[in-house]
């Protein structure tokens, strides 16, 4: 017995599965508008000269960190269409950052989002990050395949019921 009410305690806490463990959009009518904003980042890691020929704009496709900032945007504004209980929101603010970065060597990626409205933007600043990231390496995996995409994570939450969230260096 004390097993089962562990189980439903668990269940509780997860929004996205309701009382018989079966998944569901959730419900945020109820909820007011308030300002959210979340902040994700990743890395992508290669060899110094595929950096090289990012920064000096040499890759046979193009503007590989332009094209990766316009996709990343792009994906925020989707991520209702890729994850499938995620509310679709109208974003006030995408932005996305990439810093190439020669010690790694690589690209770090961030995504900052904004939103007036019942729900956070966590997972499309995520799937900005990710989108961005998978992009950088479409644009360059004919130089090099073994490219790593990496720590994508949620830096920043400010918003909501829950609060203020700073992740851990």
């Amino acid at each position: 017995m004390a097993k089962e009410k562990s189980k439903k305690k668990a269940s509780a806490a997860l929004t996205h599965i309701d009382a018989k463990g079966e998944a569901r959009m959730v419900d945020v009518s109820a909820k007011p508008d308030t300002e959210r904003v979340a902040v994700a980042e990743g890395r992508v890691i290669m060899t110094r000269k595929t950096l090289d020929l990012i920064v000096k704009g040499n890759a046979a496709k193009g503007d590989v960190l332009g094209t990766a900032r316009v996709a990343g945007i792009m994906a925020a504004k989707r991520t209702s269409d890729l994850i499938p209980l995620c509310h679709p929101l109208a974003l006030s603010k995408v932005t996305l950052d990439i810093t190439p970065d020669t010690k790694l060597p690589g690209c770090r990626v961030r995504a900052t989002v904004k939103v007036k409205g019942p729900t956070g933007v966590e997972m499309e600043a995520l799937t900005a990050v990710s989108v961005a990231c998978l992009t950088i390496y479409d644009m360059v995996k004919a130089v090099e395949r073994g490219i790593q995409i990496e720590a994508i994570r949620l830096v920043e939450k400010k918003g909501g019921k829950s609060g203020h969230y700073l992740a851990d260096y």
